[in-house]
Order: C-alpha cells, then sequence, then structure tokens
C-alpha cells in the first residue's frame, strides 16, 4: 500500500428526500475497500510520521465496534508495520470476537483488552510511557485517531466545489476528529452538523479544544440511547434506506447521521433552498447481521 499524496474524484450522489432541499451524501465509504471512510484521512498523515520516524508498529485504542482498529489493522500490514490495539473491556477476551475485532485480528493486529478503569488513562502520560515500554519503537495514534493530524487529513474530505455548492456539511461523531476536520476547512457561512454516535456533552467539549470556528453543533438525540446501541425505528429506516437508494449503511454511526438528517428535514429544520452534503464515513465492516444482506455498493 502507498500513501496517497491525493485521492481520486469521490462520488457524490443525490437523495430526493423533498422538492425544496438538496440532500447529496459523499461517498467516503467507496475511497478504499479495508481502509473506507474518514479513517483514510485520520490515518494518512499519522502513518507518514510513523514512517518518518522510523517506528517498527503502531499501537491505538478503541472500543469493541471501533472502525477506527479495524482500518488501522489493514493501513499497518500493508505498510510492513506491527500493529497493536487497547480495547476497551478486559471481559470481551472471553467472549466470541465481533466482526470488527475479527477484521483487526485477520490483519494481524495484536488485541489487548484491557479494564474500562484502565482504559480511561488513555492520555494519561504515565500510562503512555508504560506502553511505550512494554511495546518499544511503536507510533501511538490515539482513540478514534483523532490528533492534530488526523484534523489536517480530514479536511481535505471537502474540496474547493464542495465548498461551493454546498450550505450544511454533515458527518457522525465518535471522536470529532472528523468533524473538527470538516469546520477547520469550512467558511463561516457554512453550517456544520455532527450527529452523535453516543450521548454525552464530553463530545462538544472536546471539539471546542479542536476547532476554531463557532459554526457548528452536534446533536444526541439520534444516538438510540449510547455508542453501538441501535432501535427498532433505526433498524427500520435504514433497511428502507437501503432499498430506496441502495447505499449500504450501518447501525452504529452513518445510518443514525441519516435517520436524523431526514428527520430534521421532515420537521423543517432547514430553510426552503438549503443544500446539505451528508458525509458517508464508511465502517460497513461493523454493520450487524440484523439488517440483513447489505445491497452492492454501487454509485
Amino acid at each position: 500500500m502507498q500513501i496517497q499524496a491525493q485521492l481520486p474524484e469521490i462520488p457524490i450522489q443525490s437523495l430526493r428526500v423533498r422538492d425544496d432541499i438538496q440532500l447529496d451524501i459523499k461517498r467516503l465509504d467507496l475511497v478504499h475497500p479495508h481502509i473506507s471512510g474518514n479513517k483514510f484521512y485520520k490515518l494518512k498523515y499519522n502513518l507518514l510520521e510513523a514512517q518518518q520516524q522510523d517506528k517498527t508498529a503502531v499501537l491505538t485504542f478503541g472500543g469493541a465496534y471501533s472502525n477506527h482498529i479495524a482500518a488501522t489493522a489493514y493501513a499497518a500490514q500493508m505498510l510492513g508495520l506491527r500493529s497493536i490495539g487497547m480495547i476497551r473491556g478486559e471481559e470481551l477476551a472471553q467472549r466470541p470476537l465481533n466482526p470488527t475485532l475479527e477484521t483487526a485480528r485477520n490483519m494481524g493486529m495484536q488485541l489487548e483488552f484491557i479494564s474500562r478503569q484502565a482504559y480511561q488513562q488513555r492520555h494519561e502520560p504515565v500510562f503512555l510511557a508504560q506502553l511505550q515500554q512494554q511495546f518499544p519503537n511503536s507510533y501511538l495514534i490515539p482513540e478514534g485517531g483523532t490528533n492534530a493530524l488526523a484534523i489536517q487529513g480530514c479536511q481535505e474530505i471537502l474540496t474547493k466545489a464542495d465548498l461551493k455548492n454546498y450550505d450544511v456539511f454533515c458527518c457522525a461523531v465518535g471522536t470529532g476528529g472528523t468533524l473538527s476536520g470538516l469546520i477547520e476547512a469550512s467558511h463561516t457561512h457554512h453550517q456544520v452538523l455532527g450527529f452523535s454516535a453516543l450521548k454525552g456533552e464530553f463530545l462538544t467539549q472536546e471539539v471546542e479544544k479542536l476547532a476554531h470556528k463557532n459554526n457548528w453543533k452536534i446533536l444526541d438525540a439520534y444516538c438510540c440511547g449510547g455508542y453501538a446501541k441501535t432501535s427498532p425505528e433505526l433498524l427500520k429506516f435504514i433497511r428502507k434506506f437501503e432499498q430506496t437508494y441502495q447505499i449500504p449503511l450501518e447501525q452504529v454511526y452513518t445510518g443514525k447521521m441519516l435517520m436524523g438528517i431526514f428527520d430534521l428535514i421532515e420537521h423543517g429544520y432547514f430553510q426552503s433552498g438549503t443544500r446539505i452534503l451528508a458525509i458517508h464515513t464508511g465502517g460497513l465492516q461493523g454493520r450487524t447481521q440484523q439488517l440483513g444482506d447489505m445491497p452492492k455498493i454501487s454509485v
């Protein structure tokens, strides 16, 4: 694998919802078959930095359904780097691996299941120093890949044409890195909406630290009760969406975002004439079997 300086043009598809609102979706799920969606952009400059520092391994953090974990495992393998994933929840070591973690392990990632208490120390210098001793010559990437280099990469999601052609940019939010990149790339007259995959004001606080504009908002009304949680309403929406548009979704991130956008449009949140671009952030390996067969990925 080569870390490309420039990506090919990403397809944008129109979603017809209401005649006076333009809603399009940018298909980042088509960026790469394994390092799909926003993860390519988040990892791009981090992996370049790891190579420049002559590191032999990449160590990162994530929950059981982390798209970042799966993408990092694949990218590291392609670059000839070892990968170590610090996974939240030591109880998971005794359970069968879900599709996301199985994907990571199959890509050669060493999975280290740690207690939730230990996981809370993932930002502490002493804890990180211990990990550097335990796994020498490793390049550390934060949870979800979110750091300054990730935000730099995520700014490249929006092109000059996107900035000209749309008024509102929408994406799912897990750690805030992608949203922060969109905010930094946007102009002040744009509105940037984040649809949280979990409850909690902490995400807003995190993005306030990372972004330097005030043209954004995070909504958690569509998180279905928490991270990786779902609801009959969400599953019903995804099935209907896929049948209508033949675009595959998953229930952890992008499905929640689109359910939220459709609901906001239905209830008149956006002014007539608004042009909306939703970002499909990939993560399809985390799709639940409850959704049935996935539609063929197409444009």
